[in-house]
């Protein structure tokens, strides 16, 4: 019973307290400056509050500004000072022309409110992820001396280590497989794109991409001050001859590419591809950026890296956990061999010194864990259901053509719609509407060729699909 009545006087404390709180507000938004407000005793009564409730309401807008305390004189309806703009005219001329505006990160970084249906996002949902193994990992590696020392500026030895073996596959190649020192650790796969075209261009160089491509990887070269050469991709790699041409008149040095499952068309290059545009790459003497983001998420094809194949240290390699670990677990790797690893590890030390030893623990822990393996086969079939369902929700209610491509393995599906359509605006209303995705416009390093947009299977459960899709089937014009 006396517990009762302490809940009970708890809760018209806090009542009472509230009321004080609005009432006060109004008089200070009402009366002018410098009026006087009604006594702590006047309240008291009034509410029949304690003085402590009083003072805990006052308190509340005297640190808002909203009212001002004169001890032995009362409470007041505070001066209202001038608003003061700041002149920051001056930096205009002190900055220059930006690199990169916030307009070069892509939509796929919105945050969806709730209720939002979310086909947007690059990253997994939770259901889709090693969830008890990162835990377990983390809680162990806090318990090591990970947690208060500093990592090795490559990296733990265990995790550069694994980064080397998984491109040794057993007979997979006659080539000499890359070994630990050719690898170094860096805080996820952005990052590592950022040293690579810091370290292996100078600003005003140029860098060919594949278009469409990662808007990341585009948004990462420019701040870096390197021009895009966009070349149209084929069927599923740009022709070998383009690749060639490309080099040739813009004289890059550096071939930025995706060949497996492709952000955002899913495309996956042929053998065949794969084969012609090494030969122009080394016929060149350029460096191809292999981005193998979608590496854990093969569904009908397995990826074999092209830096499997590399001797001479053509091909720099780049991968990340971020996706297929957690998003908390930003970690990756570069391998690459040569002076280009040199040049990229002192760009990483002297951008970030090193990589969070816990993080790096916490990633071998869980990759070296017999779970990660049945992980990543369950995640296999979990990631085709989810495909399947929604390639069938594209075809049945934007027709049958939407979809030039069923990818074998990632996270997206590359859509277009009859061509016109303003994506950016469409986006905008799809958003009003509850249904999140990214505009095609975003993927494209130079005028989008026709009216795309991407739609990822892997964050929002598959049974909403169905409305997803008609919803933006609605706004179509």
């Amino acid at each position: 019973m006396k517990e009762d009545s302490t809940q009970q006087s708890g809760m018209d404390g806090e009542s009472a307290h509230l009321a004080i709180e609005r009432r006060l507000r109004h008089l200070a938004a009402t009366r002018p400056a410098g009026e006087r407000l009604p006594s702590t005793r006047t309240l008291v009564l009034e509410h029949a509050a304690s003085p402590l409730t009083v003072q805990r309401a006052l308190q509340r807008l005297v640190l808002e500004g909203l009212v001002e305390t004169r001890p032995g004189t009362g409470s007041f309806v505070a001066r209202r000072h001038g608003v003061h703009r700041a002149d920051f005219g001056w930096q205009t001329t002190a900055l220059g022309t930006a690199r990169t505006g916030a307009d070069s990160i892509g939509a796929a970084l919105a945050s969806a409110g709730p209720g939002v249906i979310s086909l947007h996002s690059g990253y997994p949902a939770e259901e889709l992820l090693p969830t008890r193994l990162v835990r377990a990992a983390l809680v162990r590696a806090a318990r090591t001396s990970t947690a208060v020392e500093r990592a090795p500026l490559a990296g733990l030895p265990e995790l550069l280590t694994w980064f080397a073996a998984e491109l040794a596959p057993a007979g997979a190649s006659a080539v000499a497989p890359p070994t630990a020192d050719d690898v170094v650790i860096t805080p996820g796969g952005q990052s590592a794109l950022s040293s690579i075209f810091r370290a292996l261009a100078a600003p005003g160089d140029a860098v060919v991409m594949e278009s469409p491509t990662y808007w990341g990887a585009m948004a990462a070269a420019r701040q870096a001050g390197l021009r895009v050469v966009p070349i149209a991709r084929g069927a599923a790699a740009p022709a070998a001859a383009d690749l060639d041409d490309a080099l040739g008149a813009s004289g890059a040095r550096l071939f930025y590419a995706q060949p497996h499952f492709a952000n955002p068309t899913g495309a996956l290059w042929s053998s065949a591809e794969r084969a012609a545009i090494l030969a122009v790459v080394r016929a060149r003497g350029v460096y191809l950026v292999e981005d193998d983001w979608a590496h854990d998420f093969g569904i009908d094809a397995e990826v074999v890296p092209l830096a499997a194949d590399d001797a001479n240290g053509h091909v720099v390699y780049v991968r990340s956990l971020t996706k297929s670990l957690s998003p908390a677990i930003r970690v990756g790797a570069v391998v690459a061999r040569g002076p280009a690893l040199a040049r990229i590890q002192a760009d990483r030390t002297v951008d970030d010194l090193y990589v969070s030893g816990i993080l790096q623990a916490a990633a071998v822990d869980v990759l070296t864990d017999p779970g990660w393996r049945s992980h990543l086969t369950r995640l296999r079939g979990s990631l085709r259901d989810r495909r399947d369902e929604l390639a069938r929700q594209v075809r049945g209610q934007l027709g049958a053509d939407a979809l030039e491509l069923v990818p074998r393995g990632g996270l997206n599906l590359w859509v277009r719609t009859a061509d016109g359509v303003d994506m950016p605006d469409l986006a905008r209303r799809s958003r009003a509407a509850g249904v999140l995705f990214s505009p095609g416009d975003d993927w494209f390093p130079a005028e989008p060729t026709g009216s795309f947009l991407r739609l990822n299977y892997s964050r929002a459960r598959p049974e909403i699909f169905e409305d997803a899709v008609a919803t933006i089937a609605r706004l179509l014009p």
